[in-house]
């Protein structure tokens, strides 16, 4: 049997396959709101001999399949970490590299028609005080065009730390405290998220993280508390819908109690 016919086979098969995943988990329950931990493209690029900006490309462009994976299955949140505070200590030419990425990116998803389709709003999630103007022009370019779209939410958490989230939110909440806006015995957990970042979205129902890594990497402590964990060993870039769908499929068969 030839290379080529062997291919065939192969993805007749995984289209098969895929096909019936897509049916059984669109059957149960799909989950508002997932957030990724995007992890793996240098260990992908490596693999496969590429230079490291390319496998950070390839995770871009994975990102936008997502997306689309998203809003085929009625999945109206999606918030994805991509640049923590830590990466700014990165190589400079890769911190580059990815900020020539994000500035493209952004620039690119305020014209995208299919943003524009489908309602989609743009909201940047992190302490972009850190990034170059150029990326923050960008960023509130998109931010802008998407404003007062409703249907479905994309959230990029760059220069993000989810501590350092936690400090400022404290601050803030301190602050009113100090102007009498806010007695302290008001303060609860409604009021601590009112002043996060995700102070518009609910928590996450899934938060799933390529790579085979199994931590959350500072990553949105206080809003997973009763978040499903799904970890999986596929580095990002070569994260297929397949293994999109089994996160969805396991996170339908767990029994989500939130403590109680």
């Amino acid at each position: 049997m030839s290379n080529e016919i062997t291919r065939i086979i192969a993805n007749t098969a995984y289209q098969t396959y895929e096909k019936r995943l897509f049916k059984e988990v669109m059957e149960g329950t799909i989950p508002e709101h997932v957030a990724i931990i995007m992890d793996g493209n240098r260990r992908f690029a490596q693999e496969i001999g590429l230079a490291v900006h390319e496998g950070h490309v390839k995770g871009k462009d994975k990102l936008e399949e997502v997306m689309e994976w998203c809003q085929e299955m009625g999945i109206r949140v999606l918030t994805v970490f991509a640049f923590s505070t830590e990466n700014l200590q990165r190589d400079e030419g890769e911190v580059q590299c990815l900020m020539d990425l994000f500035e493209e990116s952004f620039l690119r998803l305020a014209e995208d028609e299919r943003i524009h389709e489908n309602r989609i709003r743009v909201t940047v999630l992190g302490q972009r005080e850190l990034l170059p103007e150029r990326v923050i022009r960008a960023i509130e370019v998109a931010e802008g065009r998407t404003r007062d779209y409703d249907q479905y939410f994309y959230n990029i958490a760059i220069a993000y730390g989810s501590r350092q989230e936690m400090i400022m939110a404290i601050k803030r909440i301190a602050a009113k405290v100090k102007e009498g806006e806010l007695a302290v015995d008001d303060i609860d957990e409604k009021v601590v998220s009112s002043f996060l970042y995700t102070a518009d979205f609910k928590d996450p129902d899934l938060v799933l993280r390529t790579s085979g890594e199994e931590r959350v990497s500072n990553f949105l402590l206080w809003q997973l508390a009763y978040s499903e964990l799904y970890f999986t060993d596929v580095y990002w870039p070569g994260f297929r819908k397949v293994d999109f769908l089994r996160a969805i499929r396991t996170y339908q068969a767990r029994q989500r109690r939130f403590g109680k």
